[in-house]
């Protein structure tokens, strides 16, 4: 369209007033990236919320804005903050050179936030590339992928998402590698001390830290690997006997189970790893390193076996089969249903298919419950907030990624007079999660009372409360109450 004659985006009303942390930085403190002991330069502050906050919580942080705080010294810092400002620019060259000087001026780590589009934009005013707003404020709005290859493109990096429309670009290839490997490990809890043993209740205090290694890792310590090495090999010669040991009060086939996990973990990452740019041995730290050299032999044999893991699930069919022979998730006709917190728990196969969404998302914020789709090579996130606590919960958001091209589509069903509920929560968690018990106990009683004998209307809010008022029962903290 033809711009209007004497216009004049004006730039700065595009900055908003928090009361809160905004996005990106709340993600990247939660992500371990922003500590006490980094400095941070919000460049393109806006009115400065963020610098206010994260200096209010301890954090040694400056911010410059060109229109609110042009005073201010632009200055390197460790993590640099351009969160929605390449999105507000309407001229694409002074946009290149907004990301390329933060990008100089970044010690470790730059964030970079835009707006994403998650759905069609319709009856707005298109000015250049972007949106003209109702305050005067330039738009673009970007694809998730597409806002990816643009900072790939302008600093030639391999930006790493943590969040629709938040990336992180790391100066240390092996710290981005660290981060993307460290968000796959499954959370495992050192085995418990299940025989007695007299010499290792006597050194049980020296051997905590090796216990915790090997936990973590799945392997025993190389050389200079534990702080505690050196008083472990004066009192038992090596690590391995100290670790002999620990063995001696704990079950052998609990660390089995850790190690099998660690090697699966390393598969789904190699495998993802495979669509980075450059896979290379030089690229990883040599903690991780040494990881594969445990559990593969070599660099070369571990990406093998991850890189057959990937094609396999590219096979017609797989997916589904996988599906429905999963011992995890909720199995309905055309989708299988898993909580979140069961992710690392199901089949390496599922795992990866979900790293091939989330890859390019990053963390999916709220959203609890994942759905395989077996029809249709999709992934869906649903958010249905007070999982834990609400014992039917009501669906609030769900986001849709097409694996063929990697686009969203999201649905608000927030302010649905009738959103859609779920029953039998303990199917979509792993039998080991703390509140499982509880859940199933709770739906073998609603069974008995007979709230399950039709299922074609109880999908939803009203359907549901219809149900029960005909079988004469409340619901109160996972009880039911006869009326």
């Amino acid at each position: 369209m033809q711009i209007p004659i004497g216009l004049e985006v004006e730039r700065h009303r595009a900055a908003m007033t928090r009361v809160e942390l905004s996005r990106p930085v709340r993600l990247t403190i939660e992500s371990g990236i922003i500590t006490p002991e980094t400095t941070i330069f919000d460049y393109g502050c806006g009115i400065g919320g963020d610098v206010q906050r994260l200096t209010g919580l301890g954090y040694q942080c400056e911010g410059w804005d060109p229109y609110y705080f042009p005073e201010v010294e632009i200055r390197s810092a460790d993590i640099v903050n351009l969160s929605y400002i390449i999105n507000v620019i309407e001229d694409p060259a002074e946009r290149d050179r907004a990301l390329t000087h933060a990008w100089e001026l970044t010690g470790q780590v730059l964030i970079v936030a835009a707006q994403i589009l998650v759905n069609d934009l319709r009856g707005v005013l298109a000015y250049g590339d972007g949106i003209l707003t109702k305050r005067n404020t330039f738009q673009k709005y970007y694809q998730q992928v597409e806002l990816k290859e643009y900072i790939d493109r302008v600093l030639t990096v391999d930006a790493v998402p943590i969040g629709l429309g938040v990336f992180l670009v790391f100066r240390d290839e092996a710290q981005a590698e660290t981060f993307r490997a460290a968000r796959l490990y499954t959370r495992m809890s050192t085995p418990r001390v299940r025989i007695e043993s007299k010499k290792f209740e006597d050194y049980q205090e020296q051997l905590t830290p090796l216990m915790e290694f090997v936990s973590e890792r799945g392997r025993i310590p190389i050389k200079e690997e534990l702080a505690d090495e050196a008083e472990l090999v004066q009192e038992f010669g090596s690590i391995k006997r100290a670790f002999q040991i620990v063995l001696t009060a704990t079950d052998e086939a609990d660390w089995d189970t850790i190690a099998y996990q660690r090697s699966l973990d390393l598969q789904v990452y190699l495998a993802l790893a495979h669509f980075n740019k450059g896979r290379s041995i030089k690229k990883l730290s040599p903690t991780i390193r040494a990881d594969i050299k445990a559990f593969f032999g070599s660099y070369n044999e571990a990406c093998e076996v991850a890189d057959r893991l990937l094609f396999k699930i590219g096979e017609p069919g797989i997916i589904k089969q996988a599906c429905k022979q999963s011992k995890i998730g909720k199995l309905l006709p055309a989708a299988l249903y898993v909580h979140i917190s069961a992710l690392n728990e199901i089949d390496s196969k599922l795992r990866l298919y979900e790293g091939c969404a989330s890859r390019n998302i990053g963390w999916t914020e709220d959203a609890n419950i994942i759905k395989f789709h077996t029809e249709q090579p999709s992934i869906s996130y649903l958010c249905y907030p007070d999982f834990e606590t609400i014992e039917h919960p009501k669906l609030q958001w769900g986001m849709k990624i097409d694996l063929r091209d990697l686009s969203l589509k999201f649905h608000d069903y927030s302010e649905y007079e009738n959103p859609p509920i779920i029953h039998r929560k303990e199917t979509f968690l792993s039998p080991n999660h703390p509140l499982y018990s509880k859940f199933a106990k709770f739906t073998k009683a609603e069974e008995k009372a007979g709230l399950f004998s039709e299922t074609s209307t109880i999908g939803t809010q009203r359907g549901w409360d219809k149900r029960l008022e005909s079988c004469g029962v409340q619901i109160k903290n996972h009880r039911l109450i006869r009326i």
